[in-house]
């Protein structure tokens, strides 16, 4: 199976976008709730409140994907020294598997500042999906961790010279 990759334009979610990242990640995250019989994971029960204050946290890059007018997919960053931490990559569910979460992940290194030489992410830890995509993506299998009723797998991935912030 090939797949298409989806013409998308990708920038900084600004407070205005909150609404519409809220939307979005409530859609994105519902399956994954369902895979974990959990419907209380934070990404859906997040206020639009708590989400406007992590938009504007200081240490926090969040990208979205638009598609026209559309944001159709997000990945949040939280910046460290030496590493970010990704979290809460969101896709639309009726656009899942056309590239938008790729074309999210590549475009996550001109955002980290000088000095990052590494990625984090986690995720569920029976989320094939996603564990499939990180690993395509050159990130490896850490360890686990389990906070509540879920278990959450932490990968890695080593930032290249050509990755890391810009050099200029």
């Amino acid at each position: 199976m090939r797949t298409m990759s989806m013409d998308v334009t990708i920038r900084l979610v600004s407070d205005d976008d909150a609404g519409e990242l809220l939307t979005l990640r409530r859609a994105a995250f519902v399956t994954e709730a369902q895979v974990y019989g959990d419907p209380n994971i934070p990404p859906l029960t997040q206020t639009l409140e708590e989400l406007r204050a992590d938009v504007a946290a200081e240490g926090i890059v969040t990208l979205g994907a638009w598609h026209g007018h559309r944001l159709v997919g997000s990945v949040r960053v939280q910046l460290e020294p030496g590493k970010a931490t990704l979290g809460r990559l969101a896709v639309a569910p009726d656009l899942q598997g056309q590239g938008i979460g790729t074309q999210l992940l590549l475009a996550i290194p001109p955002h980290l500042p000088e000095g990052t030489d590494e990625l984090w992410v986690f995720t569920g830890r029976d989320s094939v999906q996603n564990l499939a995509l990180y690993e395509k993506h050159g990130y490896t299998h850490q360890h686990d961790e389990t906070a509540g009723s879920l278990t959450y797998a932490y990968l890695r991935k080593i930032l290249g010279d050509d990755e890391a912030g810009d050099d200029a």
